[in-house]
């Protein structure tokens, strides 16, 4: 479980956070939404221990990361949209060098690769492969390491149908095995398919955090995309 205790953060007079308080719960997929700016990929950011916070606590099952150092990451599977891989490096030498980096713990799921008809493509260049490709070489290297946490930034960008519905089903069944998820995307839809829980933020503040059905419930909306945009509507107005 994570809890995020007064979390803020402010890079030069722009405030990106302001005291955030949040709880994450264990085996569930989590979907942070919001207007651009609103400050999810600082959350993010910090969650990954990739930026520092002004103030506040981020505590995974009770341990604040912030004073603890970096030994959490190694619970943490990051599926970034635009990865920063070799580009020189095969798909399988990018993944026989992050098991290298992780150690014996770290098994490719071999069955996604087969999902995702990835196999005849890691025998290619990383620059030579399309944008969805590369996806989901970034898919496997997520779940490489069979993380507790595992955090998605836009995933299914640039996958075709099949790809999607693959990887989908995948985190399901992470899900089942009580795999904690962060899920980020603009395609409403496709996060109301995963998503348990949604918290939403305005301007650095959490405006709602709680299951998706009581998100529909308080919006009287019947879709994910229409009681976001409700609630985007009330914090303008507000």
């Amino acid at each position: 479980m994570i809890e995020i205790k007064g979390l803020a953060k402010r890079f030069g007079a722009l405030e990106v956070l302001r005291s955030v308080d949040l709880t994450i719960r264990r085996g569930r997929v989590t979907a942070i939404v919001g207007p651009n700016a609103a400050g999810k990929t600082t959350l993010i950011k910090m969650i990954l221990g990739l930026t520092r916070p002004d103030a506040g606590a981020i505590l995974l099952d009770g341990r604040d990361i912030v004073r603890d150092g970096d030994a959490y990451r190694e619970r943490i599977g990051y599926m970034p949209q635009a990865p920063h891989l070799p580009e020189n490096l095969t798909g399988a030498e990018v993944l026989a060098m992050l098991r290298d980096l992780r150690g014996p713990a770290a098994t490719v799921d071999e069955s996604l690769i087969d999902g995702l008809a990835l196999r005849p493509e890691l025998s290619k260049k990383l620059r030579t492969l399309s944008g969805g490709t590369r996806q989901k070489v970034n898919a496997v290297a997520a779940f490489l390491f069979r993380p507790d946490l595992l955090i998605l930034d836009e995933p299914t960008a640039g996958l075709d149908p099949v790809a999607s519905g693959v990887f989908k089903d995948r985190v399901r069944d992470a899900r089942a095995a009580g795999a904690t998820f962060i899920v980020t995307s603009h395609i409403m839809s496709e996060l109301e398919e995963l998503a348990d829980d949604v918290i939403f933020l305005v301007d650095g503040n959490v405006r709602f955090a709680g299951p998706l059905g009581e998100l529909k419930a308080v919006t009287r909306q019947d879709n994910l995309e229409r009681a976001v945009a409700q609630m985007m509507t009330r914090g303008a107005a507000a």
